[in-house]
């Protein structure tokens, strides 16, 4: 589906951002307390940003007090994603999001925090991992070095993973080939890929398997332009960088469940 989202458009999109990460924040409730969401009713873009700063500062606050705690670590890794999504503008020629350094800020803190809690629990919450996978997609599209794009899609393709070990249907497979493909792990991306067709029924079937086919073909380009980048000398990296998760409208968490 496409959207017009020149002029007005681009800013009823960026309050639909505010709005998504606003409901994000109300999960927030059981662990730092509630907040007045009618206070939020109303607000722009930046207040509603602020005040979803001030929730993860609060949950950040708790977390500094019993660092091991699990359920906090989600509690910030929620506020933090929400937060930064509340920032996330979009390019109104591309629909490409547009991290400013607040949102990118606050991603990058949920990831170092979702990689904590990694450490401390053994059963993941599976939802938060959905969370972290989109974030982690978000990131790799707006990466501007290899490093950052190849780190964030690792990361997309490790939540995802989680994701489809509680839930392996048809859409959230073919989700997790895709960013297997992108991270260059082809023989997994490739084994999500045929159990994603195998549930597939009727039209759906050939719609999964052209997107794993294209997918594939982006991995392959993917691999090319990151050993030509790979050789670039230090100094010399001005030349366009192709990034493999740029032009994919939303995020490919998108495709359903």
């Amino acid at each position: 589906m496409l959207f017009d989202i020149r002029g007005r458009r681009k800013h009823v999109v960026r309050v639909v951002y505010a709005i998504l990460a606003l409901l994000m924040g109300a999960s927030l409730f059981l662990v730092v307390g509630p907040f007045n969401l009618g206070n939020l009713a109303g607000t722009s873009t930046t207040e509603a940003s602020k005040i979803l700063d001030e929730q993860a500062e609060q949950a950040e606050a708790r977390l500094a007090r019993e660092e091991s705690n699990p359920n906090l670590m989600l509690a910030v890794v929620r506020a933090r994603v929400a937060a930064g999504n509340a920032e996330i503008e979009v390019n109104p020629q591309t629909g490409e999001p547009l991290l400013n350094a607040e949102a990118q800020q606050d991603l990058s803190q949920a990831a170092g925090i979702w990689k904590l809690y990694l450490k401390e629990t053994d059963e993941v919450n599976s939802s938060v991992a959905q969370l972290m996978a989109n974030t982690y997609f978000t990131l790799a599209r707006s990466g501007r070095s290899l490093e950052e794009i190849v780190e964030s899609l690792d990361g997309a393709a490790a939540a995802q993973r989680l994701v489809t070990e509680a839930r392996p249907s048809v859409g959230l497979l073919t989700t997790l080939a895709t960013y297997e493909y992108l991270a260059g792990n082809f023989k997994a991306a490739d084994k999500a890929g045929k159990e994603a067709t195998s549930k597939a029924t009727g039209q759906e079937k050939k719609q999964v398997e052209e997107q794993i086919t294209e997918y594939r073909q982006r991995g392959k380009q993917w691999e090319t332009e990151k050993k030509r980048i790979a050789k670039v000398e230090k100094g010399q990296g001005k030349e366009a960088l192709q990034n493999p998760a740029a032009g994919l409208g939303g995020s490919t968490g998108a495709l359903g469940e």
